[in-house]
């Protein structure tokens, strides 16, 4: 009995799958597209390789060129500033503490030397020339006694021993004159001294420009340490270019080098290289290399920005377009093709530079297959 009702069964379950399958079938419609497939990876890391497939639109945009020799002649470009001749600054400081009466000049004036600058007026120095003064007066009464006593000795009138203490007096006397003017003298520090105020009068030590003023009238000068201006000689000035290390051994002074101007378009300025700084500033790890310029007319202006550009010889190297440099944290590395479109990242040290190639120092030779366009597609 059970295995008639099981034969009759069986007919009736297919029935339900094919009225089954014929539901789903019509579910979809007519003419639908079927499910699109994942789209392939447009490139592929394995291991420290990366491997671009074939089906990879990025094959269209890729760049691959071997690696040339660069020119041994070229322009090396590097940023410049303009300086005042450091030799040519100079910092004027208050000899003395006191309080600045007068102020003669002002940001911008051009003085002359011995021209002044600022009268002073310190306690300190009021008492300095006090002292000086009786001094001047004790050693005119000394002088008198010893001249009385010389007379009164000629004659016989006294004992020796009264020359001798009128000698020994004088002779103490113009010591303390001595001491008091050549402290008047410390402390005046070259100042004229106005004769009716006795105010110190502040002149120029050298000619140049006020480039720098940091008091005012009536202001008390408590620091005798700290300048109250600055005289910067303006009428030759400094290109300063700063040369990464890389590049030192390409750079020599006497050079010819052509300096442009951001506040000059079109203008160049024709000079030679006057020294490589034999140090490397310590926070940009560059070398400066300055430019000197006569600059009577004054257009050159401190802290103006400059471009200097010199016809150097590098050492026979190889090259690359600047596009095929990609930047990766601290490093320059660039994308080397091991097999074909299989490429592996490269460290490499770079030199001299201009518009059309970098100069590659290690980390590439001749022959080599870079990506030379595209690759920031592939830096990962």
């Amino acid at each position: 009995m059970k295995k008639m009702i099981e034969k009759n069964q069986a007919p009736r379950m297919l029935g339900l799958s094919l009225a089954l399958l014929l539901a789903l079938g019509a579910a979809v419609p007519a003419g639908a597209a079927a499910p699109a497939a994942e789209p392939a990876p447009m490139f592929t890391v394995q291991s420290d390789r990366i491997v671009v497939p074939a089906n990879s639109p990025l094959r269209q945009r890729l760049v691959v060129a071997p690696v040339g020799a660069r020119a041994g002649a070229h322009a090396l470009t590097l940023p410049a500033v303009v300086e005042a001749d450091p030799a040519r600054v100079v910092a004027v400081v208050p000899p003395l503490t006191g309080r600045l009466v007068a102020l003669h000049v002002g940001i911008g004036d051009s003085v002359k030397r011995g021209q002044p600058l600022a009268d002073i007026s310190s306690p300190d120095f009021a008492q300095a020339l006090s002292d000086a003064e009786k001094a001047d007066d004790a050693l005119q009464l000394a002088n008198k006694a010893l001249e009385r006593a010389r007379g009164v000795q000629s004659v016989g009138g006294n004992a020796g021993k009264d020359l001798e203490a009128a000698e020994a007096a004088q002779r103490d006397a113009a010591s303390e004159g001595r001491r008091a003017h050549d402290r008047v003298a410390t402390l005046a520090n070259g100042a004229a001294i106005d004769a009716h105020s006795h105010a110190l009068v502040l002149r120029a030590p050298a000619a140049g420009t006020v480039t720098a003023l940091n008091v005012g009238a009536g202001q008390f000068l408590s620091d005798p340490t700290a300048p109250l201006l600055v005289l910067s000689g303006l009428d030759r000035v400094f290109v300063t270019a700063q040369a990464p290390e890389e590049v030192l051994g390409q750079l020599a002074s006497g050079g010819a080098v052509d300096v442009t101007l951001a506040a000059y378009p079109g203008q160049v300025w024709h000079g030679r290289a006057a020294r490589v700084s034999p140090v490397l500033e310590p926070d940009t790890r560059r070398a400066k290399l300055r430019i000197a310029f006569d600059n009577a007319d004054g257009r050159l202006r401190p802290n103006m920005y400059a471009t200097a550009s010199f016809a150097t010889k590098s050492g026979g190297g190889v090259g690359v377009p600047p596009s095929a440099l990609l930047m990766n944290n601290d490093s320059t590395t660039v994308l080397v093709e091991v097999a074909p479109w299989t490429f592996a990242r490269r460290v490499v040290t770079t030199g001299a530079e201009d518009e059309q190639s970098v100069e590659i120092l290690a980390g590439l030779k001749a022959g080599d297959r870079v990506v030379t366009r595209g690759g920031v597609l592939l830096n990962d």
